[in-house]
């Protein structure tokens, strides 16, 4: 009888749990409506949604090994109402249209190039115009710009292939193979951060291209100073510093959410079909992603295919960097390269015209 009370109590633990964690998914998924600077904790949610749903999964399968089906469907809806969700970081590709049967299209890119390592020679900014090439992309949004390296103008090189400019505030640019017929910057206020937009001229079709970087997490920022008062010999008590770094998380999340926004207050009044490229330093499903994306069609979901991660630093395998488009646009293949020249990847994406 004890034997039995305990495997009782054990299996009563395990179905609190499973309930606790369906419950907790839920929220995260809803957590992406609630506006970071009413609702943080719910928003906060949003961003350890891959782990409740690595539980419910390794739940269901408990479940299914115990043959307690009964039980086993609570994680099993869970996973079920997540897969909108899941869409956003991973795609099969069995869907995916077959771009080589597409004869007339133009190539878009973003890309966050990190002030090009702020490097002198002009080298990395080379070979990052050479990727481009390759991948013979039209029009390239890039954040973190930086036209001189050295003696040298790094637009003089770029505009040899894309033939046009356009520059936002500071560090935004975007060039493009297509007349740029207009262009314009999207001020955020008293931050390092903007946006701005191009109307270009695609064989006779106009569109308007938005170019976006949003408000930094912070975090990089709490931990730089955090290693430079420990190099001075000062004492960083670990509690202050994890404090700090909610902080600023929190208050990162509060700007990005108002830039946001104030981007789809922009997009919405565009009379011309929209491309929305950029670095939001945000994951899908949150607040910001959501509201950028507004009835703009995401152009992984649409037909990217296997694990989408955007990030190149450690272990943030995390997708912040997008590209979404006007639904009367078709996108066919969207994808990212593993290439080493920033803490971001370029992300690609291709759209039949």
């Amino acid at each position: 009888m004890g034997k039995l009370a305990v495997y009782k109590y054990l299996s009563f633990m395990v179905l609190v749990f499973t309930v606790l964690a369906a419950i907790f998914t839920f929220i995260g998924l809803f957590g992406g409506s609630a506006d970071p600077a009413s609702g943080t904790a719910m928003a906060l949610t949003v961003y350890v949604l891959p782990v409740f749903l690595i539980t419910d999964a390794v739940l269901l399968l408990f479940w299914l090994i115990r043959r307690r089906w009964h039980w086993a469907v609570i994680p099993g809806l869970t996973l079920l109402c997540s897969i909108p969700y899941i869409g956003t970081i991973y795609q099969t590709g069995l869907f995916s249209s077959n771009s080589d049967n597409v004869k007339s299209g133009i190539n878009i890119a973003t890309y966050n190039v990190a002030m090009f390592g702020r490097e002198m020679t002009g080298f990395k900014a080379e070979d990052i115009l050479t990727e481009m090439n390759m991948q013979q992309v039209d029009i390239l949004c890039m954040q973190e710009y930086m036209e001189k390296s050295g003696d040298k103008m790094n637009s003089e090189s770029y505009l040899n292939y894309f033939t046009n400019m356009a520059k936002g505030r500071d560090d935004m640019v975007i060039f493009s193979r297509f007349p740029i017929i207009e262009s314009g910057t999207i001020d955020f206020g008293q931050t390092n951060n903007s946006a701005m937009w191009a109307d270009v001229d695609v064989n006779g079709k106009k569109m308007r291209v938005f170019n976006v970087h949003l408000e930094t997490t912070g975090i990089n920022r709490a931990l730089s100073r955090a290693a430079k008062r420990q190099n001075a010999g000062q004492v960083v008590e670990k509690n202050k510093l994890l404090s700090y770094i909610y902080g600023r998380y929190t208050h990162g999340m509060a700007i990005r959410a108002l830039q946001a926004n104030l981007m789809a207050s922009h997009i919405s009044k565009s009379n011309i079909p929209v491309i929305l490229c950029g670095d939001f330093n945000d994951v899908p499903y949150s607040y910001v992603y959501n509201k950028m994306k507004g009835d703009l069609v995401d152009g992984f979901k649409e037909c990217g295919k296997g694990y989408m991660y955007t990030m190149a630093s450690g272990m943030k395998k995390v997708r912040i960097d997008y590209i979404f488009h006007s639904k009367e646009l078709k996108g066919v293949n969207y994808f990212k390269h593993e290439v080493t020249y920033s803490d971001h990847y370029p992300v690609f994406m291709r759209i039949a015209l």
